[in-house]
């Protein structure tokens, strides 16, 4: 998609979730490295957040929408393609036959008898 200067910017789920990944961050950084300098992973922590803010703005521009995972759940995108086209709206089952059983599918002639059988 091109860049459109009118499409909105979810400035609020954006902060949202960085938020929630900065606090889980930081917990982990503060459980795993307590000796260490946890000070700089703090700090590197906060700078990513205008980092992740700038990228989600400038992709939201460009018309990116990350699926929401109540939509993931569901099966259904969060914006669903209208259907234009005659196999679009008859549906997937549809659109080809069946192959035929073969060797390797259970369906086709039995299997050769093992030679490894012991004779008496």
């Amino acid at each position: 998609m091109a860049w459109d200067s009118n499409r909105p910017v979810p400035w609020n789920r954006l902060i949202r979730e960085w938020l929630i990944y900065a606090a889980i961050m930081s917990a982990v950084f503060v459980i795993f490295f307590r000796g260490d300098n946890v000070v700089g992973a703090i700090a590197g922590v906060l700078v990513s957040g205008p980092l992740y803010l700038g990228f989600g703005a400038i992709m939201a521009k460009f018309g990116y929408q990350r699926t929401r995972l109540k939509g993931a759940r569901r099966g259904s995108d969060a914006t669903p393609e209208p259907a234009t086209s005659s196999t679009a709206a008859s549906g997937p089952d549809t659109s080809r036959p069946k192959p035929a059983p073969t060797s390797r599918t259970a369906g086709g002639g039995s299997r050769p008898k093992s030679s490894n059988r012991k004779k008496r």
